[in-house]
């Protein structure tokens, strides 16, 4: 057992050491979120640790890097920013699930998909075909226009994505929908799904396709203009063409449990350090003198904590001053701070991922974003959550469903319901030994999600895009991907039987009949 260990570790070892090394790799990381892109850079990293050479273009400074990255920042505009800003608030200040955050991507909150078209028109982008690459990393959010510089470069593409795999993106690879046992990203259920449960994930299932169309009409509009060169393949050819997906998820741990297409690579906790940095000496400070644990608040990097209602903010200051444990709260505006408490520490930007690793960290306040709740959960630390828009509020009712913490409505908290919610996780020992045996569960892999990726790429590399690996229903359109031909001539038999079934009886009745009337007339002559 032991010498088949040792030879399946050289085995691993011999694989990842190929000939692929120090492939020539570009990342487009353009999401204007640096939660994305912090999970989008420590695929980077993991590779550029590896000794590949790689490129990335992103539209703000990293918060991960590597010293070994090539990096090409191309910020957005003054304009986009402020605008981008304006809608970020405007959600912090009211309700918004995953489909009305999809209807506003494609009409308020369009600056985030034209500055990425934007990007592939700036000269400091273009320098990119100058380049050689073996292979494109696409960090994806509603870009898939983005899929042309692949395309021109003439190389395989690795698609990565920050969540479980969802409506758009299991067109990519084919992955079936399976709507009356999987919940769609819309859809809080537990399985097996009630009919009404599986009713309204039909509806949500066909309203998130509709909204899929009209975003891949806008995408092909976009791809048409910026990619003009005869020989440039279609976006729809592009999208048959990917490689791989890489998804933020770890079914086997958080489930649902759901088919996968062998292209598709789960890699969820990616960001997550396998050990975690030295904190800087003002936050270690004020965590190894909190005696009573310490609570860690923040909104995540979209919503700035200045974008939530002022009488919000002021709710919470009024509770978090008057605990007993210490609190750091991320807040981006430290000039005009919620208030002075000394047991409150103010910070614009934390280390979300070394403070949520440090054992005095007793509870997580969020948002329920994807990254954030797999980083509490891995590190074993209940959460209270304020989910506001996009995937936030199933988040927060699947973590709540599992036990690993309580959910508030952001835009109706009281001091009381915060207050109550704070104390039921910190006080209720359930929580924190529910979330603790999940991150057993969520460590217990053969693969790391670093090693998942540098076995995966070398793959791709090795095998020239991987086609292998491709469903079959990739090239399968829509009729003959449900069957609806054989289904339409199936159908056409049957009326067809059914109608010469009709004929013959009318022509046995009518002989039946006609034989009936003879004797009946010999009766009376």
């Amino acid at each position: 057992m032991k010498m088949f260990a040792v030879f399946s570790a050289i085995i691993w070892l011999l694989a990842v050491a190929s000939p692929s090394q120090g492939a020539n790799i570009l990342g487009v990381y353009s999401a204007l979120s640096p939660s994305h892109l912090i999970i989008h850079m420590s695929t980077a990293k993991a590779l550029a640790e590896a000794g590949h050479n790689v490129t990335v273009v992103s539209m703000m400074q990293p918060k991960v890097m590597h010293k070994d990255i090539h990096l090409i920042v191309v910020p957005v505009t003054k304009e986009q920013e402020r605008t981008l800003e304006n809608q970020m608030a405007s959600m912090a200040g009211s309700r918004n699930n995953i489909i009305t955050t999809m209807y506003l991507l494609l009409n308020g909150l369009d600056v985030m998909v034209t500055s990425q078209a934007d990007l592939l028109k700036d000269p400091r982008f273009q320098r990119v075909f100058e380049t050689k690459f073996d292979l494109m990393i696409l960090g994806s959010f509603f870009n898939d226009f983005q899929l042309g510089v692949a395309g021109k470069l003439k190389v395989p593409v690795i698609v990565d994505w920050m969540i479980p795999s969802n409506t758009m993106i299991d067109e990519f690879v084919a992955n079936p929908s399976e709507v009356s046992y999987v919940p769609n990203e819309s859809t809080f259920a537990t399985t097996p799904m009630s009919f009404f449960k599986r009713a309204e994930n039909l509806v949500k299932h066909v309203i998130l396709k509709y909204l899929t169309i009209r975003f891949n009409y806008k995408f092909d509009r976009i791809y048409n203009e910026i990619f003009t060169d005869k020989d440039m393949p279609t976006l729809s050819e592009m999208k048959k063409n990917i490689s791989m997906v890489f998804v933020g998820s770890h079914l086997i741990s958080d489930g649902p449990i759901r088919p996968l297409v062998p292209a598709i690579i789960e890699v969820g906790g990616i960001q997550v350090k396998e050990q975690p940095d030295p904190l800087p000496q003002d936050i270690a400070q004020f965590l190894e003198n909190s005696s009573q644990g310490a609570i860690f608040l923040s909104f995540g990097s979209n919503i700035k904590s200045y974008m939530v209602k002022p009488e919000i903010v002021g709710i919470m200051f009024k509770v978090l001053s008057g605990l007993k444990q210490n609190v750091i709260w991320k807040w981006e505006d430290l000039e005009n701070t919620p208030g002075n408490a000394s047991n409150i520490f103010y910070k614009d930007w934390l280390p979300q991922d070394d403070i949520l690793a440090h054992p005095n960290t007793k509870l997580f306040v969020t948002h329920a974003g994807k990254g954030s709740i797999t980083e509490s959960q891995y590190h074993g630390v209940p959460m209270v959550a304020l989910p506001i828009f996009g995937d936030h509020p199933l988040n927060a009712a699947l973590m709540v469903n599992s036990g690993y913490g309580v959910s508030l409505d952001l835009q109706t908290i009281t001091e009381d319901t915060f207050r109550e919610a704070i104390n039921e996780v910190l006080e209720n020992d359930k929580y924190t030994q529910a979330v603790r045996k999940f991150s057993a569960l969520y460590r217990d892999r053969p693969l790391t999600p670093r090693q998942s990726v540098l076995f995966w790429v070398d793959y791709v590399l090795r095998h020239r895009g991987a086609p292998n690996l491709q469903s079959p229903a990739v090239h399968l359109g829509f009729v003959e991907l449900h069957n609806l031909d054989i289904y339409a001539l199936v159908l056409t038999i049957l009326i067809f039987l059914f109608f010469l079934t009709q004929l013959a009886v009318k022509f046995l009745l009518r002989k039946l009949l006609g034989k009936a009337k003879v004797p009946a007339k010999k009766k009376k002559q």
